[in-house]
């Protein structure tokens, strides 16, 4: 991560700080079990060991970051029994999600979704998985949006953020991409439909299938 002027105290520096650890974390640039020390992290972005402090705590509270007794923070070791947890309770949530969207959608966003659909059978014929992972969280996100469902996308962008190092592997099994096309593709067609039940299904059904396959 590069080097960041900014502020060193306060406020600021504490949203600062917050902001471009959790987004390291969320794009795999620190790793699960990553020691997260205070000092290097503080020079790092140039705020006090305060700040960092108080971003690390930040971080705990949303699962992204444990502190050790004794030992300092680092980065949290989610487990397979956790992703399937953690999937488990999106299951749920992304399925409101998707029959929300499908009964509110417009013309302009069943576009959105179908361009990202051609985009994501493109990136699997190329042989792209890490472009087809990158569509496919943005799929997600898209229908979470449409959905106006502010409560339950809040709390999906709280688990998702503990799944990262689960998505990136399973976007590099090998006939996983080729699977999971087909379930998205499902969503997308129902949500065109506006079929709220079918939408809802067929999100359930890709996260089933994700659950499978952590626990494969």
């Amino acid at each position: 991560m590069p080097n960041q002027a900014g502020p060193g105290t306060g406020e600021q520096a504490r949203r600062l700080a917050l902001g471009q650890l959790r987004e390291a974390i969320l794009r795999g640039e620190m790793a699960p079990a990553q020691r997260l020390v205070e000092n290097e992290l503080a020079e790092q972005f140039g705020v006090t060991r305060a700040s960092i402090r108080a971003a690390l705590i930040e971080l705990e509270s949303q699962g992204l970051v444990e502190r050790i007794r004794n030992r300092g923070s680092r980065v949290r070791v989610v487990t397979v029994d956790e992703a399937v947890a953690i999937t488990e309770c999106r299951l749920v949530l992304e399925g409101l999600c998707a029959a929300k969207a499908a009964a509110a959608v417009t013309d302009a966003q069943v576009t959105e979704l179908q361009d990202l659909g051609t985009a994501m059978r493109k990136a699997v014929a190329d042989g792209e998985p890490l472009t087809y992972s990158d569509l496919n969280h943005e799929l997600h996100a898209k229908v979470r949006q449409f959905s106006g469902q502010l409560t339950a996308v809040e709390l999906l962008e709280r688990l998702n953020a503990q799944l990262v190092r689960h998505r990136f592997q399973l976007a590099l099994r090998p006939g996983r991409p080729q699977q999971s096309l087909n379930e998205h593709l499902a969503m997308i067609e129902a949500i065109a439909a506006r079929d709220p039940r079918a939408a809802e299904e067929a999100v359930r059904a890709h996260l089933a299938s994700v659950i499978e396959a952590l626990r494969d």
